[in-house]
């Protein structure tokens, strides 16, 4: 003590100003400073400037004043601009004087520059200031990257390395609960940081940013002005920079993990940090604070009328305490996150994987999510009746609140979704541990709610983490975590609670689930926290969270870090993102505009329209989210917006479109790949924008080639919208607004087996449908004329997906061929290996035409059709008269046509759509034998039909009952048809891709439409 007394400077202002004159040859006025070791004086010189005299401690060593010297004179080089004391050499250039004392004792003297501004303990912390102030210190610490001096590295207890030695200072806290506070603290250094400081980046820094050290700018308190004395610089790891800037900010800081952060995001602009610095950070800011309350306490005698030694003791003990409230973890995703680094590590690669295969994810329910009926249940208020609170504590009364609620409003699935602002969360439980006076809002989950007993599956395999139950009111119930570990991506975790708890007899930790397996069921009220039946579902890319301390609430300040640490379940639970925001016109309005703008006769598919804004593969989702498997629109042939397709169509609009009138290579490529899948003498294309041009071209070569008119074609077919298919469509001429049969139109009746005539034997089917056509050109000869033509689909679809029957058009073929006419297939709807085992439907019956049509799946979506026909019939077209189409043909389109061919080929869909088109005949005639309606299953590859009657004897058709089941589906989420002259045959025509689990679906939505209007009679 003595010792101390006679080291420290004691001059009066009077003999500070000898020295200040003697030394630096100035005058001015000087007032005292306070100090706990030295003795600073300030200065208002005689030329305008001020000046800090310092008069150094004696027992100071000299290595010691030397190295603050050189360190402010390393920056007045590499640095000139950061606002820091500034040294003022003395009158013979030296930058530290000499003088000795009354007692004979020897003190250095120093002249620094003054850096005007407020002291940061005197402002508000704001966000800005804290901001710059880590600005600043990143800018000082970097200005400081190759200095070193022996002085740095003095042996201080104030180095953060050496915080450990606090454990020798325990015995002076008295209170027990305290001590073991700080015990909690030094374990966690000693297992997780000091195995660390080795291999940390260590450089020359400040380490003494506190509040009075630090001044901002008298104008503007949200500026850091300047960084003052320099007494504790030392070498030591540069994260520790930031972490005694963070425990001082802390102080008193209603966030102080928020003012870490802040601090934290500043330096790492100017100086970047490392991740494996910044995961010590939260036990580094602990430390400072273990460290100052420690040697406060065992100094405490000595601090009597010194408010420096113990000016934070106070509140540093109050952020201890919530340090040690805080989970770590989160406390390190908020600094993570604040420094743009992912709030867990991989946590992005999770988010994104989970998006990129989001596709080939099982249903999480007994089907897909996306294709129940949803709306949002508004959980906004305390009072929601979604909650058995508000049910006045009667679990019963809470379910029947929630089955009316379904019913009142009309749908299936109720939706909580993540990020929601809920003040439901009232309990003690969500007041925040990292926010002062806050509370946690903003559910961290997705709520899924459906009746009592819903099963829930995993749709990704997983390993059961653990099975617990909470039974504190409003908590989880029965709680399952599982972990999963996907090739390709980070590992994570999904948290499934409100489960009735027969899911702990069940499942036990370890337990490996595949993909689609049982997780539990929904709870009731009395065993799910009380709350409405629902599940919570909750991702989390931080595996080392327990299932318990999984945030399933969060601070709405840190949403977006929660983002990362526990992001939105929507993809991995297969909800559509169209469900939470609706874009455009309403279906009404559009209607309207439709009825005002459009042709009145343009027809629209339902009772209650559906406006679709988005395809996927199978599925076709509307403005509300909701997905239909789509088992109908086949101009997709090989799914909704596939990225093969929208690459190639991209790719090269991007570079080139124009007509065929120039050259390019796309034309020749995709005719060539075109004909080579056609067999005999098919070997010549013309490519044209609709099935309509293409049959239209169709009957021009005709025309060019025979010199006739005279038409054959099937009862009830189709071919197009022009004048003249429309003529040779009895679909059209013969029904309302129709202009009746014209004279050189033949029709044959439709070859269909299911109701040919019963004394027909099934092998004869063929050549009994055939004579018609025989009959219809024997009629012809008799008037003196011949057919010009045969023109039927391969597959007559409109007329009920009737399959011609063996030999059928063999004989028709040859038939027409000896009266001098041509035989056109229309594959509009059925070909490009839609049969399976072939790539035309044509081909099943053993036949080659002399025309191919072929549109709607050619180019997946995109507007190309093509006509395919033998050199012969083309050179008879070659009449002299150009043939052009301005768009047929175009580099775009046959870039998309190629690509529909790459895709067919490259997956081989053809296989695909035979084995899947096999496994649905067999659901569709298991089906038969339990439902009467059903008359007849027919199908080939994927163009499937069920025939559906009042009665199997006489096969009235059953129109209603087609019509109830079409739209049963529908409402269940799955597209079909009806077609046929009585519209009583439903017509599935889903795309290429339609995969065995699309099959379960659509076999599993028929089932129960079927049973539902059986019921209904």
């Amino acid at each position: 003590m003595n010792d101390m007394l006679q080291t420290t400077p004691d001059f009066s202002i009077e003999q500070a100003k000898l020295l200040l004159a003697e030394h630096y040859g100035l005058e001015g006025s000087l007032s005292p400073l306070d100090s706990e070791r030295d003795q600073n004086f300030k200065v208002a010189a005689s030329d305008g400037k001020i000046y800090i005299l310092k008069i150094v401690n004696a027992a100071e060593p000299l290595v010691e004043s030397e190295f603050q010297t050189e360190l402010l004179g390393h920056l007045d080089v590499h640095a000139p601009d950061l606002p820091v004391p500034h040294i003022r050499k003395t009158v013979s250039g030296a930058s530290l004087a000499e003088t000795t004392s009354g007692h004979g004792v020897r003190h250095l003297l120093r002249l620094v520059g003054w850096v005007a501004g407020v002291p940061l303990a005197q402002a508000s912390r704001s966000d800005a200031a804290l901001e710059s102030l880590g600005s600043l210190l990143g800018r000082f610490d970097a200005a400081l990257k190759g200095f070193m001096h022996p002085g740095a590295l003095r042996d201080l207890d104030w180095n953060l390395c050496n915080a450990g030695r606090s454990a020798e200072r325990l015995h002076h806290i008295a209170d027990v609960d305290d001590r073991a506070l700080l015990e909690r603290f030094l374990a966690r250094f000693e297992t997780k940081v000091v195995p660390m400081l080795p291999k940390l980046r260590s450089a020359v820094i400040h380490n003494d940013a506190n509040d009075w050290n630090v001044l901002v700018a008298h104008a503007d308190h949200d500026r850091i002005a300047g960084v003052i004395d320099f007494g504790d610089a030392l070498y030591a790891p540069v994260i520790a920079e930031i972490a005694i800037a963070a425990a001082y900010a802390g102080l008193d800081h209603a966030d102080p993990i928020g003012a870490a952060a802040t601090i934290a995001r500043g330096f790492h602009a100017e100086y970047p940090l490392l991740e494996e610095e910044i995961a010590l950070l939260f036990d580094l800011i602990a430390m400072r604070l273990v460290t100052s309350v420690t040697i406060s306490a065992s100094r405490r005698a000595h601090t009597d009328g010194n408010p420096y030694l113990a000016i934070s003791e106070k509140p540093a003990w109050a952020l201890l305490r919530k340090l040690d409230a805080m989970n770590p973890r989160f406390a390190t995703a908020i600094l993570r996150h604040a420094c743009g680094f992912e709030a867990a590590p991989g946590a992005r690669a999770v988010t994104a994987w989970i998006k990129a295969h989001r596709k080939t994810l099982q249903p999480l329910l007994d089907r897909p999510a996306a294709t129940y009926p949803a709306d949002l249940v508004p959980y906004g208020n305390s009072t929601h009746p979604m909650t058995v609170k508000s049910a006045g504590q009667r679990p019963h009364e809470a379910q029947a609140i929630w089955e009316d609620h379904c019913r009142r409003y009309g749908f299936d699935l109720g939706i909580g979704p993540w990020g929601e602002a809920r003040t439901v969360y009232a309990g003690e439980m969500f007041v925040s541990k990292l926010i002062d006076n806050r509370r946690r809002t903003r559910h961290l989950g997705l709520d899924l709610f459906m009746p009592i007993g819903t099963r829930v599956y995993t749709p990704m395999a997983a390993t059961v983490v653990s099975v617990e139950i909470e039974n504190e009111p409003l908590g989880y119930g029965c709680l399952v975590a599982l972990r999963h570990e996907p090739a390709g991506c980070p590992a994570f975790v999904t948290l499934w609670g409100h489960l009735a708890h027969e899911a702990l007899d069940r499942l036990k930790s370890g337990d490996r689930l595949e993909a689609g397996a049982l997780v539990g069921k929904m709870g009731a009220p009395n065993e799910n926290g009380g709350w409405a039946p629902h599940l919570h579902l909750q991702i989390s890319t931080d595996t080392s969270l327990s299932a318990a301390e999984i945030l399933g609430v969060g601070e709405e300040r840190y949403l977006d870090v929660w983002a990362e640490l526990f992001p939105d379940a929507n993809a991995f639970a297969g909800i559509a993102p169209e469900f939470y925001e609706q874009k455009g016109r309403s279906l009404e309005e559009i209607v309207k505009r439709r009825r005002e703008l459009l042709l009145p006769n343009l027809s629209i598919s339902y009772d209650k329209p559906i406006k679709f804004v988005r395809g996927e593969g199978v599925w076709l989702i509307d403005d509300r989210g909701r997905a239909y498997l789509d088992c109908f629109n086949n101009v997709c042939h090989i799914g909704h917006a596939h990225p093969a397709v929208v690459e190639a169509m991209a790719k090269q609009a991007a570079t080139l479109n124009t007509n065929t009138r120039y050259l390019h290579d796309n034309i020749v490529a995709y005719a060539e790949r075109l004909t080579a899948t056609m067999p005999g003498k098919l070997s010549v294309a013309g490519f044209v924008n609709s099935g309509s041009e293409a049959n239209s071209l169709a009957l021009r070569l005709m025309r060019a080639h025979t010199g006739r008119e005279n038409a054959i074609v099937l009862d009830w077919a189709y071919h197009g919208t022009t004048q003249e298919l429309i003529d040779i469509s009895p679909y059209k001429f013969q029904r309302r607004g129709g202009k009746g049969q014209k004279p050189h139109v033949h029709v044959a009746p439709v070859p269909d087996s299911y109701h040919a005539p019963a004394d027909w034997p099934v092998e004869e089917h063929g050549t009994r449908f055939a004579e018609s056509v025989g009959e219809l050109i024997a009629m012809m000869r008799a008037k003196g004329e011949a057919p010009a033509f045969f023109m039927a689909e391969s597959i007559p679809s409109i007329a009920g997906q009737v399959f011609l029957p063996d030999g059928y058009l063999q004989q028709v073929y040859r038939m027409v061929r000896e009266a001098g006419g041509v035989c056109i297939a229309d594959e509009v709807q059925v070909g490009f290996g839609r049969v399976g085992s072939r790539w035309w439907a044509f081909e099943t019956q053993g036949v080659v035409p002399d025309i191919v049509t072929m549109g709607k799946p050619i180019g997946d979506g995109h507007p190309l059709a093509a006509v395919v026909t033998t050199r012969d019939i083309a050179d008879s077209f070659n009449n002299g008269m150009e043939y052009f189409n301005t768009f047929g043909g175009n580099p775009v389109s046959c870039a998309v046509g190629l690509a529909v061919l790459d895709v067919i080929e490259g997956d081989d869909l053809r296989r695909n759509a035979l084995e899947v088109g096999n496994y649905l005949m067999a659901g569709f005639r298991a089906m038969q034998e339990r439902f009467e309606a059903i008359g007849d299953v027919r199908g080939m590859g994927l163009f499937l039909g069920i025939e559906l009657v009042e009665d199997r004897k006489n096969k009235a058709p059953a129109t209603d009952f087609a019509r109830a089941v079409s739209n049963g589906a529908r409402q269940r989420g799955v597209l079909i048809g009806t077609e046929g002259p009585h519209d009583n045959v439903l017509k599935m025509r889903p795309p290429m891709i339609f995969s065995r689990r699309d099959a379960d679906h659509l076999l599993a939505v028929l089932e129960e439409t079927f049973a539902a209007v059986t019921a209904r009679g």
